[in-house]
């Protein structure tokens, strides 16, 4: 039984001496603050393209401070279909209402309900590596 723990203890330690990763961003350090609060966002009266078909639309506005949890949405204020004719607000794709078996369903879609898994906010920020993407549009 000691020699079947030894065997299996070393076997643990030979998956953990792997060589460490190299970041893409080289060997740029990160720093220890984050000023997070420090970025500008981007013009938010122009909506930026996006670079392919199935992109997300980008979020032209600040969400510092929004509420996301399981019982509230604070971006479904704003944007709900029935909210945005109210709010001047773009509606939410009617894909958002569907299930997983394409039946509509009377509020947002479980699956789309954390918009911060697909939307990110537009803001202005250098890229962390060299980016030579060029839009076909």
């Amino acid at each position: 039984m000691r020699l079947f723990l030894a065997a299996l203890l070393a076997l643990a330690g030979n998956a953990f001496s792997q060589e460490v990763v190299k970041p893409i961003r080289g060997p740029v350090p990160i720093p220890e603050a984050n000023p997070a609060d420090t970025y500008r966002m981007e013009r938010h009266d122009r909506i930026l393209r996006r670079s392919h078909a199935w992109q997300p639309p980008i979020i032209p506005h600040n969400v510092k401070g929004y509420q996301i949890t399981k019982n509230v949405n604070m971006c479904m204020t704003c944007h709900a279909a029935k909210n945005a004719p109210r709010t001047g607000a773009t509606p939410v794709s009617g894909t958002h209402y569907l299930d997983r078996d394409n039946n509509l369903l009377p509020n947002i879609s479980t699956r789309r309900y954390f918009c911060l898994q697909c939307h990110v906010p537009q803001f202005d920020a250098e890229p962390l590596v060299e980016n030579t993407f060029k839009s076909p549009r």
